[in-house]
């Protein structure tokens, strides 16, 4: 009599136990693998479309020579080679050092976007 008893409570508890597995939960909850759908809208974002006009709109006359006294800005290598300092600087608040663009409000959300995406693209230039 213990053994049925103890059978019936092991082969229940195991049927029971296997709708609790997260395992069974998560296995069709799979991550999301980058599609060339994805890259393609990443890659959209390039310098002349995108870049360019953000840079030329929020970063003069500061920026651009010959009235800018700072980094240039005006070129696409400028633009590349100095993005992860432009990224750095946007995301900062407005009372951080370093903050940009200095004296004026933060650069929206999506206009950080464009450069965030922008790098992860590849920065594009076309």
């Amino acid at each position: 009599m213990k053994k049925a008893l103890f059978t019936l409570t092991i082969i229940s508890g195991v049927f029971l136990f296997q709708f609790c597995s997260s395992s069974k939960k998560t296995a069709g909850e799979t991550a999301k693998e980058p599609t060339k759908e994805m890259a393609k809208e990443v890659a959209k974002i390039t310098y002349a479309a995108d870049v360019q006009p953000l840079l030329v709109a929020k970063c003069s006359p500061c920026h651009f020579p010959p009235r800018g006294n700072k980094e240039p800005l005006d070129t696409y290598g400028a633009a590349k080679s100095n993005i992860d300092d432009i990224i750095a600087r946007i995301i900062k608040n407005p009372d951080d050092r370093g903050f940009m663009p200095m004296r004026h409000p933060k650069l929206s959300d999506s206009a950080i976007h464009v450069f965030t995406e922008w790098k992860q693209g590849g920065l594009a230039e076309r």
